[in-house]
């Protein structure tokens, strides 16, 4: 895998803890101990000396750590209550032998009303752990409410409740967590969508168990980091000249949009690109030449204006300010049919999905990189629908396309059909036009350097993402996509 640190489903998850509990002998209310050690040593870290805990405890396994929690803190002198929410006839095995064992030792444990929570303190959320397969429901719904008005920070326990592992959607509500901390595997529904609004820093315990363990349970999702990523780029020889690097050809800059054009021209300069030429309206060639001299743009007027540059590419950026006019059809067909290494954007994707090109066969080497309104287009669905499973909206985009798609938003998700990888990078200042047009360029740099298109994709995320987070040190308000291209050169470093 390209990531460095591997991402699982609920389901996974539960494989993970059965395999620990039944092939390597470990009791499954050792783990549940475990879990508690290492979220009460995880709350001291962020709060060291807690003047009082309220940790509201679920029926099920994520409960059974929250009452071990307060056993942990009860012993250590700490003011500590449990409030039940649910049924705590429910409550059965491990989980109801450690409420009986924290009961036994003293712990306060209440039933949840309304008025149960008092802004003091910390609130540990042990609720509602990754089992949860619909929205949330009865009394969890006001308790999750009652937490998030209640002025004192929170702890979520393995998942902030309400958040579903698998998607990052919020199930209904969600409790709005300053930290989580979670454990065995990390849940991929923790760094995508809505989850980093709910989240807060997220902690990882593996609670000991043996990799054994791990290389038994089969997952295809990882997180990206952007060093070893850069590590892939070799370093220059003494005797390099641009010719090793490729000619980037961006297609685009159609009547009004020769900006998209440029962002992603200038992009690919900056990133590396041996030569990067521009082909575009013939109206848009001085601006182009004044804003980045050593860009080569020409004006295309017909196809047989297009065809040298073509011939002469060795990767294409095709989307940046296209267009959907005739002479971007024609364009596209053109890029498409010649087989060359692609990159498709913006307007190149809403052609693509309007049928504008009839029937597209798939390649192996282009990447696609829809937002999700694109993604909707593209898969005839909706915005919502693709946002409600972003993990099988790109497996569904790369089944039917190919090569490798870069379905983006908060927590990007790029597959190739066989793995998927996910960036974490990047910040809401990025929610400004021109963002896709740098990256589009910031990919056909990357494969114009012989990275192959998952390796470029991949990097060509994390800096895009990272970048951003550098220039937002100055403030997310008014982050601008050319601000962009002068801190990933400098990462690139």
């Amino acid at each position: 895998m390209l990531g460095t640190e591997t991402l699982y489903t609920a389901e996974q998850t539960r494989a993970l803890d059965h395999c620990a509990i039944h092939d390597c002998n470990i009791a499954g209310v050792t783990l549940m101990s475990r879990a508690a050690d290492a979220a009460f040593r995880c709350l001291l870290d962020c709060w060291p000396d807690p003047q009082y805990l309220q940790i509201l405890c679920g029926t099920g396994n994520n409960g059974g750590d929250g009452f071990l929690i307060a056993d942990l803190a009860h012993k250590r002198g700490i003011d500590v209550a449990v409030v039940q929410v649910g049924d705590a006839a429910k409550i059965g095995g491990d989980a109801l032998l450690a409420r009986q064992q924290a009961q036994a030792n003293g712990v306060r444990i209440v039933d949840f009303h309304a008025a149960s929570l008092v802004p003091r303190g910390v609130i540990v959320d042990a609720m509602l752990g990754t089992g949860l397969g619909g929205d949330v429901r009865g009394d969890y719904v006001e308790a999750i409410d009652s937490i998030n008005r209640c002025a004192a920070p929170v702890l979520a326990v393995d998942i902030p409740s309400g958040l579903c592992s698998d998607t990052g959607r919020v199930l209904g509500a969600a409790v709005h967590a300053d930290v989580t901390v979670t454990f065995i595997g990390l849940k991929r529904g923790l760094f995508t969508l809505q989850a980093p609004d709910y989240t807060g820093a997220v902690h990882f315990s593996d609670l000991g168990v043996p990799a054994e363990v791990y290389a038994a349970v089969a997952a295809d999702c990882s997180r990206l980091e952007l060093e070893p990523l850069l590590e892939r780029l070799p370093a220059r020889p003494a005797t390099a000249h641009k010719g090793l690097y490729g000619t980037v050809l961006v297609v685009g800059g159609d009547y009004g949009l020769a900006g998209a054009a440029a962002l992603a021209a200038e992009a690919a300069l900056r990133c590396g690109a041996g030569l990067v030429q521009v082909a575009t309206r013939p109206e848009h060639v001085a601006a182009l030449v004044a804003r980045v001299p050593e860009v080569m743009p020409r004006g295309i007027a017909t196809a047989a204006d297009f065809t040298p540059m073509l011939e002469a590419a060795d990767v294409l950026v095709v989307g940046p300010g296209l267009g959907q006019s005739p002479w971007a059809v024609e364009l596209l067909q053109l890029a498409l049919a010649s087989g060359k290494p692609l990159v498709l954007d913006a307007d190149g994707l809403n052609l693509l999905a309007g049928g504008a090109l009839g029937a597209v066969a798939a390649a192996g080497n282009r990447v696609l990189t829809p937002h999700p309104g694109e993604a909707a287009r593209l898969l005839s669905s909706t915005t919502a629908q693709v946002q409600a499973d972003r993990f099988a909206s790109v497996a569904a985009l790369q089944a039917r396309f190919g090569g490798v798609v870069v379905l983006k938003g908060n927590g990007t998700v790029i597959s190739d059909g066989d793995s998927v990888v996910l960036s974490d990078y990047g910040n809401p200042g990025m929610a400004s036009g021109g963002m896709g047009d740098v990256l589009s360029g910031v990919l056909g740099a990357l494969l114009a350097q012989h990275l192959s298109p998952l390796e470029a994709a991949a990097l060509g995320v994390c800096l895009h993402g990272a970048a951003a987070d550098v220039a937002a040190e100055q403030g997310q308000r008014g982050l601008a996509a050319s601000d962009l291209i002068p801190v990933m050169r400098s990462l690139l470093r």
